[in-house]
C-alpha cells in the first residue's frame, strides 16, 4: 500500500472529481494525507481521508461566500487580464507559500507520490524539488497549447486546412506570451527550491510524471499532447453537500434540470433567464442554486421547483434535458446519464466545453445572455428532436467505461512504486 499526498484547490465544480480519486485511493486501501483549503474539510474527511491539514499561509477559502473569493474573476472582462489574475492570485504570485506549505507536509509524511490540483504550481515545484513522483490532476479539458487543439477558453472547433492551421498557431502564441508573463517570478521559486528555469510557464504541467486529465478521450478533441497525458475518464462522484432528492411520483411530464456554476460568477441573471424559459413548456423543472446563490434569490414558474442542491447524478437518472453554464462536471454527469444539453457557456472552462457538445451533436450552444425565449426553443428543440439524446447516449456509453476502468487510481499507484532517491543525512 502507498501513500499519497493530495494538494487541494477548492475550485468549486473542480474539486467533487478530485475527491473522487481520493475516495477511491482511500477505499483501495492507501493512505491518504490531504492539504487542502478549509472549507473542504468535511468532504475529504466524507471520502475516508484522516490526515487532513489546511493550507494556513497559502491563499485559501474558508467560507463559498462570494466575498471570500480571492479569485474574483467573475469582475474581470478582459482575456488578458483573467489570465494575469490568475497567475497572481493563485498560480504563480502565492507558488513560494504554497511550495513552502507542501514541503513541510512532504517531510513530514514521507508520502510515495503528490497529486496536484492543477493550478497549484508551487505544490509541484516542491514534488520536484524533493524527486517524489507527481501528478497533476486537471478535471476538465486539456489546457496545454498543442497541434490540433483549439486554443484553451475559446470555445473554437478544431482547425480545418491550413488557414484554421494558421489561426490556432497564432492564437496559441499570443496566449503563451500572456502566460509567460508569470515565467520570471515562477522561475525564482523555483530558483529558491534549486530547480533550474524553465523556457516557458505551462512547462511547470510538463515537469510532472503524469498530468491526468479527468475527462474522456471520447470527449475531447484528439491533439499531439505532451507525454505525460493521459485521459482517466471523468470522476462522477457528488458533491457530500449536495442534499437528497426524490422524484415526484406519477410524473409523466419531461424533467428539465437547471444547473449553473457552484461559485458565484455573477451568474443571479443568467440563472432566472433558464429558470424562467421553462414557463409555459410541458415540462417539470428542477433548478440547483448552489452554494453561492440562495434559492429565495430566484423567481420561479409554477412549473419549476428551485432548491439550493441536489445530487445531479440522481436527478439526470430521471431528466430529460440540462440547461447548464456547461461546467465539465454536470457536463460529464449529464452525457452518462444520456441526457442532452442546452449550454450558456460563463466563462473558463465551459466555451470549450459547449464547442465539443456541439461537435458531437449533443447539445445546443447559446450566449450567456440569451433571453428566455431562445432558451425556451431551444429546450423544445433537444427534447423534439431524437438525435440530441442518441447522441448524448453514445457519448455517455464512452465516457462511462473510461470511468469504470480505474485508470487514474492505476497511474497513481504505478507512480507510487517508483523507486525514489535516498533521503539526505
Amino acid at each position: 500500500m502507498a501513500h499519497f499526498l493530495f494538494t487541494e484547490w477548492d475550485g468549486g465544480g473542480s474539486l467533487p472529481p478530485e475527491l473522487t480519486v481520493i475516495r477511491r485511493a482511500v477505499e483501495a486501501g492507501h493512505t491518504v494525507t490531504v492539504l487542502g483549503d478549509p472549507v473542504m474539510e468535511a468532504e475529504v474527511r466524507a471520502t475516508g481521508v484522516d490526515d487532513f491539514r489546511p493550507w494556513v499561509e497559502a491563499p485559501h477559502h474558508v467560507t463559498r461566500d462570494p466575498q471570500d473569493d480571492y479569485v474574483r474573476d467573475w469582475e474581470i472582462r478582459s482575456p488578458a487580464r483573467i489570465l494575469t489574475n490568475l497567475m497572481d492570485t493563485l498560480m504563480v504570485g502565492p507558488a513560494p507559500l504554497f511550495a513552502a506549505e507542501t514541503l513541510a507536509a512532504v517531510d513530514d509524511v514521507r508520502p510515495d507520490a503528490v497529486a496536484s490540483s492543477f493550478p497549484l504550481f508551487g505544490a509541484l515545484i516542491a514534488a520536484e524539488a524533493r524527486e517524489i513522483p507527481c501528478a497533476v490532476l486537471v478535471p476538465n479539458v486539456v489546457a496545454l497549447p498543442a497541434e490540433g487543439m483549439p486554443p484553451f477558453g475559446t470555445g473554437m472547433l478544431p482547425a480545418t486546412g491550413p488557414l484554421g492551421r494558421t489561426r490556432d498557431r497564432a492564437v496559441n502564441a499570443l496566449v503563451a506570451r500572456l502566460w509567460d508573463r508569470g515565467l520570471s517570478d515562477l522561475n525564482r521559486t523555483r530558483a529558491s527550491l534549486g530547480l533550474p528555469p524553465l523556457e516557458r510557464l505551462l512547462e511547470q504541467w510538463e515537469r510532472p510524471e503524469r498530468v491526468l486529465a479527468l475527462t474522456g478521450s471520447a470527449f475531447d478533441f484528439p491533439a499531439a499532447l505532451p507525454p505525460n497525458v493521459r485521459y482517466v475518464g471523468p470522476q462522477l462522484d457528488d458533491p457530500e453537500w449536495a442534499e437528497p432528492w426524490t422524484p415526484a411520483r406519477g410524473g409523466d411530464r419531461p424533467l428539465v434540470l437547471v444547473a449553473m456554476s457552484t461559485t458565484f460568477m455573477d451568474h443571479v441573471g443568467q440563472l432566472q433567464r433558464a429558470v424562467t424559459a421553462l414557463a409555459g413548456l410541458p415540462v417539470d423543472g428542477l433548478a440547483t442554486t448552489g452554494p453561492a446563490v440562495g434559492p429565495e434569490q430566484i423567481d420561479a414558474p409554477p412549473n419549476v421547483t428551485v432548491v439550493r442542491s441536489a445530487p445531479h447524478g440522481d436527478v439526470l437518472a430521471h431528466a430529460d434535458a440540462l440547461v447548464t453554464h456547461g461546467g465539465h462536471g454536470t457536463v460529464m454527469k449529464a452525457l452518462v446519464a444520456g441526457v442532452p444539453i442546452v449550454c450558456l457557456p460563463t466563462g473558463r472552462d465551459q466555451p470549450d466545453n459547449a464547442a465539443r457538445l456541439k461537435a458531437r451533436g449533443a447539445g445546443i450552444k447559446l450566449s450567456q445572455r440569451a433571453a428566455p425565449r431562445r432558451i425556451r426553443a431551444a429546450v423544445q428543440r433537444i427534447l423534439d428532436d431524437p438525435s440530441y439524446a442518441a447522441a448524448a447516449s453514445r457519448l455517455g456509453d464512452q465516457l462511462r467505461a473510461e470511468s469504470d476502468s480505474g485508470a487514474a487510481l492505476a497511474e497513481l499507484e504505478g507512480l507510487a512504486q517508483r523507486e525514489r532517491p535516498a533521503p539526505a543525512v
